[in-house]
């Protein structure tokens, strides 16, 4: 909550001050151009543009590819803009490009993704969830609502934040879970959910690493199938899959309210830009469980690209 409340302080001050001088901000984010999610980030840091006067270049590989984000990231390096926000999925593929960034006195600040590496790395602060502590939420809650045999489905092998999602869900859901790696593609996603359905008639709790990519082709595959008992939850949130829950289809969803991921970290570098100000620690954006009964106050928001 106190690292809350200095967000908000800063925001705050951002916004009795006026827009500062333009600034020259760049985010790398590790996001698929096909991921909705990411469209949001990228809405909060454009708005973060707005506010402040800065400029804001956003930059995402087209595929989840570590070399090419490296290489995004050592391009922005070598503009020496005022400040660089960057998600950190790779610890050891992105540390030496980040680290760089740091040595040449580029402010940095990670979100989403690098919560336990970004202050050993050199960045300010780190704006996101602790994607471990949200899987074991996801896990005991699913647990409570009867869950007893799971499938973690992982839509992006080789994140290793949605490793630590299905780690932290296989610990709070306490029985047993086996991880389904899959595309990007919503319907090989649904093709795998329901193989594994169908496979072991035992599974009843279905957890997706991503709304739209995972959570709606989830819900999907169990109507199809007839299996009015199986729980479905996923992380992150999307109009379709809010829609489900608000329907009672499914079970809830995760909000790490990413729109804040992208919209904080340029705010506070326009702030230090200018001012020389920055929050003292880390910002937690979540985890948030949006149950049915919250579901339909934020579909709009959620189809406006917001949450």
């Amino acid at each position: 909550m106190v690292k809350l409340a200095i967000s908000a302080a800063a925001v705050s001050l951002m916004a009795l001050a006026g827009p500062v001088m333009a600034q020259n901000i760049i985010v790398v984010a590790h996001g698929q151009a096909n991921d909705p999610f990411w469209s949001v980030v990228k809405n909060g840091a454009a708005m973060a543009g707005e506010h402040t006067g800065a400029t804001v270049d956003f930059r995402a590989p087209e595929i989840f590819d570590m070399v090419a984000m490296g290489q995004l990231i050592e391009a922005a390096v070598n503009q020496q803009p005022d400040g660089i926000v960057v998600s950190i999925p790779d610890a050891d593929a992105l540390g030496p490009s980040i680290r760089r960034a740091v040595e040449a006195g580029i402010p940095v600040i990670s979100m989403n993704a690098g919560a336990d590496v970004a202050a050993e790395m050199g960045a300010l602060l780190h704006v996101g969830q602790s994607e471990f502590d949200a899987g074991v939420t996801a896990g005991e809650r699913l647990a409570e609502m009867g869950g007893t045999k799971a499938i973690c489905v992982n839509q992006e092998v080789g994140n290793v934040s949605l490793d630590q999602r299905c780690a932290g869900f296989a610990e709070g859901f306490g029985n047993p879970v086996q991880v389904i790696p899959t595309q990007n593609d919503p319907t090989e996603v649904q093709s795998r959910v329901r193989a594994a359905l169908e496979s072991d008639p035992e599974v009843d709790t279905v957890l997706g690493l991503g709304a739209s990519l995972v959570g709606e082709p989830a819900v999907a595959a169990v109507e199809a199938l007839g299996r009015d008992d199986v729980l479905i939850a996923s992380f992150d949130l999307s109009a379709g899959f809010l829609e489900a829950v608000s329907d009672g289809r499914a079970a809830f969803a995760i909000d790490q309210q990413q729109y804040l991921q992208g919209y904080l970290p340029v705010v506070f570098l326009a702030l230090h830009a200018e001012y020389g100000l920055m929050p003292g620690g880390d910002v937690p954006s979540g985890p948030n469980l949006v149950t049915q009964d919250a579901a339909g106050l934020v579909i709009d928001l959620s189809a406006q690209g917001i949450r």
